[in-house]
């Protein structure tokens, strides 16, 4: 699962790294909006590039009618057997990101770690579009980071985004895009938590 990621990258490096072609009034309006954010939640507003190679700001996670909480990952083995993600397999997306944040168990505690890939540069998560909502795909994890959690976002190799993006491609022709990332290309720093706050002498009586 993927529950939170970063970008911590500017508008213009975005732009750049995805070759996004757009007119002035679009991009500067865009400009004004970006932001990097350290902790991307769901129901944001990010940036993600769409099929026809154009940027948008959409809101993380799908709105289904069987569960009030965002349908915030998809998982790559079973797309095609789900009835929600079957009518999205044609509009696909990248995602933007420099790291994203797992949790790693150790007996009772939940330990966050931020897997970096690709030293830190903006990679793609893949994704699906519906309507002005996203979600993340997920895969397998790359064997160096599966004791963090069994699951990772879809992280595209850079040299098949546009295979991934282009309309001319059917979901089976790039649905093996969807695979573990290279691991020798992540790095997973864990992040302590925040010390415990000390109880009231107060709270001892409530």
């Amino acid at each position: 699962m993927c529950s939170r990621y970063e970008i911590n990258g500017t508008f213009e490096e975005v732009v750049l790294r995805f070759d996004i072609s757009a007119g002035a009034a679009v991009m500067a309006e865009f400009s004004a909006q970006f932001k990097p954010m350290a902790e991307v939640r769901p129901t944001n507003r990010v940036p993600v590039i769409t099929n026809e190679n154009q940027i948008a700001r959409l809101s993380w996670g799908l709105k289904v009618d069987w569960d009030t909480k965002p349908l915030i990952n998809a998982r790559s083995e079973t797309l095609s057997e789900k009835r929600t993600f079957q009518p999205l397999l044609e509009n696909r997306c990248l995602v933007p990101a420099t790291a994203y944040f797992e949790w790693r168990k150790d007996e009772k505690l939940k330990i966050k770690t931020r897997i970096q890939p690709n030293e830190g540069k903006l990679v793609a998560f893949a994704g699906l579009i519906d309507d002005d909502n996203f979600t993340i795909i997920t895969c397998a994890p790359s064997p160096s980071i599966a004791y963090i959690h069994g699951r990772m976002p879809a992280i595209l190799d850079q040299a098949a985004e546009a295979d991934w993006l282009s309309g001319d491609n059917a979901y089976e022709d790039v649905a093996n895009l969807l695979m573990p990332y290279q691991d020798d290309k992540l790095e997973a720093e864990e992040i302590e938590n925040p010390p415990a706050k000390e109880k009231k002498q107060g709270d001892l009586f409530r």
